[in-house]
């Protein structure tokens, strides 16, 4: 009895937000033209696997793999620092089977916060889990823009020499440009997203390519004395560097927050998560050795426009600046697909009455969630001009593991023991050794935030205290009887 009220007021959600075009009544997913969502105010289902992987490559690679690769080498103090990148993709291929059997059972807008929600019971927990995943959207989102654009200014002063206040313009003026960008509906969207494809990959293969005609072996393996002293210090250096490799990974799972608008979610959603972490996590491989093969580490280490030096060594000024020009695009287009998929989360918790009413908005014309996007685009904007790059990465993995990754690891296993596998559309491998060890990855990369974890713990705590006041304005759980609460919703 329990396991069919709770897909039951799983679809009758989904249903809510995909009329006509996701599942209802706990049936198979149907197609509907996409006319028909907008004439009842709904999300299209508009986006094929092609832009889906588009929309996550783009949104992984972004600014990240070129603003800290020195800081990866220097961590680790040498070539050894591969084991770093290696490590990151590792620990997203393992979660990557979360995601996949997450987004393919419940391919809605929002994600994280609709896994929470079902996960953990939504009249009770599942509240407060989902909650607390909106609550911190509005400061991991903003963080997370604000990342790439400050990266974005920092790196294009290998063109102009910037001073604080125009770099600050600069991060600005490109957050105010995304919202410009994504301002369209998600049909146009998925056309801008395989153009800004295309420039990543290209910009990735150029280096690759020049690196492997110009690879020095000796350089590569220029390891420094007590390189592989597997040591407390060794795995304690590992840390700090993966903290940066893995914010250079994160991105994989952007489809998810587009499930209302990904057709044939449950065959596209695992594909595209799988080809997007496997594909980048060989590019990533094949760039950083070919850098490391063509610049000596001691002077990679130190350096701030690394990918544009690479350039510089092989082809010349004039090169390094064209490749500059196409790093910045790369940034350019991560902002773009991260901005893109958190507008849809608020916009959720909106339509599930259980955030700001105002949030679940839809522009009349264009069909996307408006009022969630300006929000976040205009927090990002603010963050844009007042923080600095590293603190916004540390920032970033500090608020975002406990309540998202570890709670929806958790949540899965939870789930499954609730619906049985047999529900589940896609089915991780060896289950549950992948989502133990992501578990474990992820507490130990939440350890090695530094001081920042402090601040992510606090982030939670407020989020708590805001979740019970808001529950008991409302009258709703834990404030009011969580079994007449969960009637309540599953009835509309």
């Amino acid at each position: 009895m329990e396991k069919d009220e709770t897909r039951r007021v799983c679809y009758s959600r989904v249903a809510m937000s995909d009329t006509g075009n996701g599942r209802a009544n706990g049936g198979p997913l149907q197609k509907a033209a996409p006319t028909t969502a907008a004439q009842n105010g709904q999300l299209e289902r508009g986006l094929g696997l092609k832009e889906a992987v588009a929309l996550n490559m783009i949104e992984i690679v972004g600014i990240g793999p070129f603003v800290v690769s020195s800081l990866v080498i220097k961590a680790m103090g040498g070539p050894q620092a591969m084991i770093a990148w290696l490590a990151g993709a590792v620990i997203a291929t393992l979660d990557a089977f979360v995601w996949s059997e997450l987004g393919a059972a419940m391919p809605k807008a929002g994600g994280t916060y609709v896994f929470l929600r079902e996960a953990y019971g939504p009249g009770k927990w599942g509240r407060l889990m989902s909650f607390l995943f909106v609550w911190q959207t509005f400061l991991h989102v903003p963080l997370s823009v604000s990342s790439a654009s400050i990266g974005f200014a920092q790196y294009a002063k290998y063109l102009y020499p910037f001073n604080a206040w125009e770099a600050k313009a600069v991060s600005g003026g490109l957050v105010l440009l995304l919202i410009v960008l994504l301002y369209r509906r998600i049909t146009t969207i998925g056309k801008i997203s395989v153009l800004l494809w295309v420039g990543v990959i290209g910009t990735m293969l150029w280096l690759i390519w020049g690196g492997l005609r110009h690879f020095d072996l000796k350089l590569a393996t220029d390891f420094p004395p007590g390189a592989f002293a597997f040591s407390s210090l060794w795995f304690a250096a590992l840390g700090a560097a993966m903290v940066n490799t893995i914010y250079s990974y994160w991105g994989y799972y952007n489809i998810c927050h587009l499930g209302g608008e990904i057709r044939e979610p449950e065959k596209n959603i695992p594909r595209g998560i799988f080809l997007s972490v496997l594909g980048i996590a060989v590019l990533y491989l094949l760039m950083q050795t070919s850098i490391l093969g063509v610049v000596p580490w001691r002077e990679a280490q130190d350096s701030k426009f690394l990918a544009s030096l690479f350039i510089e060594r092989l082809y010349g000024h004039t090169a390094a600046k064209v490749a500059t020009g196409m790093i910045l695009w790369v940034a350019l287009a991560s902002i773009f697909s991260v901005l893109l998929g958190a507008s849809r989360v608020p916009y959720s918790a909106a339509i599930d009455g259980n955030f700001f009413s105002v949030f679940g908005r839809v522009h009349p014309t264009k069909h996307f969630p408006h009022f969630s996007l300006l929000v976040l685009g205009g927090l990002a904007f603010v963050f844009s001009v007042i923080l600095n790059l590293k603190t916004a990465i540390a920032g970033i993995l500090a608020v975002r593991l406990i309540v998202q990754f570890i709670g929806q690891t958790a949540g899965l296993m939870l789930l499954r023991q609730r619906w049985g596998p047999d529900k589940f559309p896609f089915k991780m491998w060896f289950y549950p050794v992948p989502a133990l060890l992501t578990m474990a990855g992820w507490a130990w990369l939440f350890w090695h935030t530094g001081p920042a974890r402090k601040w992510g713990l606090l982030q939670i705590a407020l989020g708590i205290v805001a979740f019970l006041v808001w529950s008991r304005d409302r009258k709703q759980w834990p404030f009011e009887n969580g079994g007449q609460q969960s009637s309540v919703i599953s009835s509309q």
